[in-house]
């Protein structure tokens, strides 16, 4: 399977230091440049370990138009990518990325749903502490999306 990432759920899975379970769920990973740089600035939370895990899988988009002014450069790209390699799944956590996407037909995961998959295969154990280490970062979780994640992981009742 192949998925391309965007930075929103990148940055999250780098925050729990869960970046590697992408490729033992989906084989194949790409990152857009235009994604590759907006995670390898200094400033972003995890950058080292993106850009470590990145350096390998940055692709260039074949277009060079700009889908949606309304979208960042590397959601654009992003979704762009998706619709050339014919990917499988749309890594992203920006909820009008999400839905722009969705227009298009475009499969889409956000990193919660990347954690639920892992556990679902056995490559982690437990997401609650990953989830609360989210929580507890900069990275917003409601508490009705918070509970319905732990209990389809079957963590909470």
């Amino acid at each position: 399977m192949i998925l391309i990432a965007d930075s929103s759920a990148l940055i999250s899975l780098a925050i729990v230091d869960k970046l590697e379970v992408l490729e033992k769920i989906f084989g194949e990973v790409y990152i857009p440049e235009a994604v590759f740089n907006e995670i390898s600035k200094e400033n972003k939370t995890g950058a080292s370990k993106l850009i470590d895990f990145c350096e390998d899988k940055i692709i260039n988009i074949s277009s060079n138009i700009n889908i949606n002014i309304t979208l960042g450069l590397g959601e654009s790209e992003a979704i762009i990518l998706y619709k050339e390699k014919n990917a499988d799944f749309l890594l992203c956590d920006d909820k009008k990325a999400k839905k722009f996407a969705k227009g298009f037909n475009v499969n889409v995961i956000g990193s919660l749903g990347i954690l639920l998959k892992a556990k679902e295969k056995n490559i982690i154990k437990e997401i609650t502490p990953l989830i609360d280490k989210l929580r507890n970062s900069k990275i917003f979780i409601d508490e009705k999306t918070y509970q319905l994640v732990l209990k389809i992981a079957k963590e909470i009742q």
